[in-house]
């Protein structure tokens, strides 16, 4: 696998911090088109901040915080990626695994009892450190079949991590990279995708989202785009990598992927914030689309 690391390496990552804020804000709305079901976000937050939050003396909806629209794209990710997360699950998949996990707490929320499915986590030590050490403290209970795995990606390889751990090549797999492949160089994005290909069976799934070129180019073309690529360049994780405007099925065409569902600003739009009248409640920062694709 390409390098990866960078400040992440050293430090938590305050994009995966920011988006743990998000989820935990959002548990706590009262508008139901916000408010989603991660109630794990608060219990790894430090405990003043999840109170800052509830008193509404954080405000990630706007301000200095949050970039026009990325409150809501967050809020809408994380209840579609926790659909085909619960999804695979019921259809008897093996096995998830979570590329960059960051805060996500989708194994502790969406397993079920007598769920076989085993969900591995990969990610930096100091974020997952940090993670687990908040669950310790706050007494939330880990599933036996959620396996965390440590790596520093700049020493060693995902594949030898992987089978460290007992993650089982050519098993029926969702591949989940959230909020992630915007942050890699284009040769580890290549080594990502070539894992998945020959480590999943026929037909497991993969989940991602991704950011538009233009983007990176600066070009300034969507609903919050400016503020949002001046707040991940502030906080030392910069954008790195995008996908042209229309050109997602020929991206997944080249690493054997077929198409499920690809939603961009305003199909996410439609599908979460709209009310019954058809006029939108929060719109959604324009930057972003999430591809859910099959292994063809």
């Amino acid at each position: 696998m390409a390098k990866m690391g960078r400040r992440i390496e050293i430090k938590p990552s305050r994009t995966a911090g920011y988006t743990c804020m998000c989820r935990a804000a959002s548990f706590m709305e009262k508008n139901h088109y916000y408010k989603s079901d991660d109630y794990i976000a608060p219990k790894i937050l430090p405990v003043f901040i999840s109170l800052l939050l509830k008193l509404k003396i954080i405000n990630v909806k706007r301000g200095r915080l949050s970039p026009k629209g990325l409150y809501e794209y967050v809020i809408a990710r994380t209840k579609f990626i926790d659909g085909v997360f619960c999804s695979v699950i019921s259809k008897g998949f093996d096995q998830i695994l979570i590329f960059g996990s960051g805060y996500d707490s989708r194994g502790i929320r969406l397993l079920k009892k007598g769920q076989k499915t085993k969900i591995f986590e990969l990610d930096v030590p100091i974020t997952q450190t940090a993670k687990i050490k908040q669950f310790k403290k706050r007494g939330v209970t880990v599933p036996s079949n959620v396996v965390y795995i440590p790596i520093d990606f700049n020493k060693e390889l995902i594949e030898e991590k992987l089978k460290k751990y007992d993650f089982k090549p050519q098993k029926k797999t969702l591949f989940v990279l959230e909020g992630l492949t915007m942050y890699l160089s284009q040769d580890a994005v290549d080594e990502t995708f070539r894992l998945i290909y020959e480590w999943g069976d026929q037909n497991s799934e993969v989940v991602f989202d991704y950011v538009f070129s233009s983007v990176l180019r600066g070009e300034n073309l969507f609903y919050g785009e400016k503020e949002a690529y001046y707040t991940v360049k502030k906080a030392g994780e910069t954008w790195t990598f995008g996908i042209e405007k229309g050109q997602i099925t020929s991206f997944l065409k080249e690493r054997h992927l077929e198409l499920i569902q690809h939603l961009e600003s305003k199909e996410l739009e439609r599908q979460y914030f709209t009310d019954e009248n058809g006029d939108i409640i929060g719109k959604i920062n324009g930057t972003h689309c999430i591809v859910h694709a099959r292994k063809i």
